[in-house]
């Protein structure tokens, strides 16, 4: 498939526009840029817990996020994805590629939470909650860049008026968060 046909695929299922522009959405927004804020207060602060490197990954990674979120970057991959499986003709066996993008993720994480360890060497006990965060929010997203159906249904769910894709999404923000909040109150040893 020459570039430019791929191009228009992809721009056909997906446009760099408002992707949701609810409340919701924006306060999601709001969360990944004050998580991305926290995390560079604790670099200025010198508050890292000895882990400057790891909260500097943190602040990227939710300010990445914080544009993500409106402009469904994820989408585009999956539009991407779909564009090449319609043209080199294996869009009906698409669930075992999905599989082993899941799979290979899989293999990678615990690859990830090593080199997280080794950043943390010594440090784990005072950043673990934003480690968890961390993990938590970039599975939450990469799963779904996947297009999993049957993720759509889950994060789809109402869960005594709450949506399940707000709690998911907002889980790790908010772990990070909180441990960000720990470490700029605690006293400096």
């Amino acid at each position: 498939m020459p570039h430019a046909t791929l191009a228009a695929c992809i721009f056909d299922r997906w446009r760099p526009v408002i992707g949701d522009p609810h409340l919701m959405g924006w306060l999601t927004v709001v969360l990944y840029a004050a998580v991305a804020l926290l995390a560079v207060t604790v670099l200025r602060r010198g508050r890292s817990a000895g882990a400057p490197g790891f909260w500097a990954v943190i602040a990227l990674v939710m300010a990445f996020l914080a544009v993500n979120k409106q402009l469904d970057l994820q989408s585009a991959l999956t539009a991407a994805g779909r564009c090449l499986a319609l043209a080199q003709g294996w869009y009906d066996d698409r669930r075992m590629v999905q599989i082993a993008f899941i799979a290979g993720l899989l293999v990678m994480a615990p690859l990830a939470l090593w080199l997280a360890a080794r950043m943390l060497r010594g440090r784990l006990l005072s950043n673990w909650p934003a480690l968890a965060g961390l993990v938590f929010v970039c599975a939450f997203v990469l799963i779904r860049a996947v297009g999993f159906h049957g993720m759509d249904t889950l994060i789809g769910l109402n869960v005594h008026g709450v949506r399940v894709n707000w709690a998911l999404e907002w889980t790790g923000p908010l772990l990070i968060a909180a441990n960000a909040l720990w470490l700029l109150r605690r006293r400096q040893t």
